[in-house]
């Protein structure tokens, strides 16, 4: 019988780290060129690059597609995943770096209740305090008087909406083949955002083209390095360690378009951030904590 890999959470952060760096810097290249082309046209570049990268990996586990179950709930993930993306584009070319990562730690929060009301999943009364927690950290970080309302911020509230969707979705297809996971988002992601990106389409300048690309390159990567992440590391050891991408995120954005976080913004985040803490490392608790004795 096959054992699992030991544990080595080392290994298992540096692949990590590798996969928040990878993330933020295809962000920041469309931070930077994201007022220039439509966002759905970003999206199906990163999807047509990331398809061309994973083909080799879709020939060799080809058998898998033989039999594959739960078409629609394929089809609804792929959906909710293009207007993730698509907003999330949309929303980091047009807000600071680190209010969008910060806003995005709200994501465990919001899929909590979804799978609350979807799932018939049961939250506690402390879930529920981390959840109005991280509500009052959010109005605190908004600071109309330093983050005026705009079309960014809405866009980032429907990337927290449907990506919390996605992984509803994703959670119901647990039993599905890695690969057909990841082949179905590529593929469904070029498929989706093709049309869309067909009549948005910019003409691209030429010395935007590499970094265009790079973006799917760095996604595609980052993917890869989350996997090898989990399949070393702890869950509870890199569900701490993720946090560090708020860190990232407010250097990139100081150092890189001069984006100077207030305290508003450290106060606020610092909830969102506990709460998520909070709930996560409860979750992996609840996940460890052996059964009662008969």
């Amino acid at each position: 019988m096959s054992q699992d890999p030991p544990r080595d959470n080392i290994r298992g952060g540096v692949w990590l780290l590798s996969d928040l760096a990878l993330n933020i810097w295809a962000l920041a290249i469309v931070k930077a060129l994201g007022l220039d082309y439509a966002a759905v046209q970003i999206v199906f570049l990163r999807a047509l690059v990331g398809l061309i990268l994973i083909s080799p990996l879709i020939w060799r586990g080809r058998a898998s597609f033989k039999a594959i179950e739960h078409f629609p709930l394929h089809a609804l993930r792929v959906a909710l995943s293009v207007i993730t993306l698509s907003a999330s584009f949309y929303a980091i070319a047009r807000v600071p770096f680190a209010v969008f990562t910060a806003m995005n730690f709200t994501r465990p929060l919001v899929t909590m209740v979804m799978a609350a009301l979807i799932l018939g999943e049961t939250i506690g009364k402390r879930r529920w305090s981390a959840a109005a927690i991280a509500l009052l950290g959010v109005l605190i970080a908004l600071n109309p008087n330093t983050v005026p309302p705009s079309w960014g911020l809405a866009a980032l509230a429907l990337v927290i909406v449907t990506g919390s969707g996605a992984i509803i979705a994703t959670r119901r297809l647990r039993s599905a083949p890695e690969i057909v996971l990841m082949t179905f988002y590529t593929a469904g992601l070029a498929a989706f955002a093709g049309p869309f990106a067909a009549l948005n389409w910019t003409p691209i300048q030429p010395n935007h083209l590499p970094f265009l690309l790079l973006v799917g390159v760095f996604a595609q990567s980052a993917q890869l390095c989350f996997l090898r992440a989990h399949y070393f590391g702890e869950a509870g050891f890199l569900s701490v360690l993720s946090y560090l991408s708020l860190i990232l995120s407010v250097s990139v954005g100081y150092f890189a378009f001069g984006e100077v976080p207030t305290l508003s913004f450290w106060i606020g985040a610092t909830l969102v951030v506990s709460a998520a803490l909070w709930v996560t490392l409860r979750a992996k608790q609840s996940i460890q904590k052996p059964p009662p004795a008969p």
